[in-house]
């Protein structure tokens, strides 16, 4: 079990085992048998980011991530939201870069969000189809959360991003509970 893992419960760190020759690489990205995941995936989305971008922190009630870095590095922060959580509140940052590959698995109600580096690629999976009804945020510089995002300089923001709440600021409706 990783850091991360030990960190934040539910939280999955997949080497995904990259195989080179003189032809390329294979490596499987995604396996359900590794996951124990209790729905498949509906949907894959792909997210390009500029180096100095920052997208998040974002969350969901009832819907995991499953991200693939595709194109240079991301530093990825995690808080746990889920009241209830023996890891309530617990934040994290781990980088991911494409050159080793490796699969995170963020459970509902982690928020997770990333810094790219550099000029980033991720792919991503979730459980459900997006209809924006379970769409959420905090504030990615929350010090009440205190992400270690160890970044120089203000990050480059969405207009969504830049107007996300402080985490004492959030409804209780808006946290998500420990299944």
């Amino acid at each position: 079990m990783t850091e991360i893992e030990q960190a934040i419960v539910g939280v999955v760190l997949v080497d995904l085992d990259p195989h080179e020759d003189e032809r390329g690489l294979f490596a499987e990205l995604f396996r359900a048998d590794r996951l124990h995941l209790a729905q498949r995936p509906a949907q894959a989305n792909l997210s390009e980011s500029r180096a100095g971008v920052l997208r998040g922190l974002h969350y969901h009630h009832a819907q995991y991530d499953y991200w693939i870095p595709m194109g240079g590095r991301l530093r990825v922060g995690l808080a746990d939201l889920r009241r209830g959580s023996p890891s309530w509140k617990t934040a994290v940052a781990l980088d991911l870069d494409a050159a080793h590959p490796k699969g995170l698995l963020i459970p509902a109600g982690v928020a997770h969000g990333y810094y790219a580096i550099e000029d980033a690629r991720l792919l991503y999976l979730v459980e459900r189809t997006y209809d924006g009804s379970d769409e959420w945020g905090v504030a990615w510089n929350d010090p009440d959360l205190g992400v270690p995002w160890d970044i120089d300089g203000e990050p480059i923001l969405s207009e969504r991003d830049r107007n996300n709440q402080r985490f004492v600021l959030l409804d209780d409706r808006e946290l998500p509970t420990v299944e």
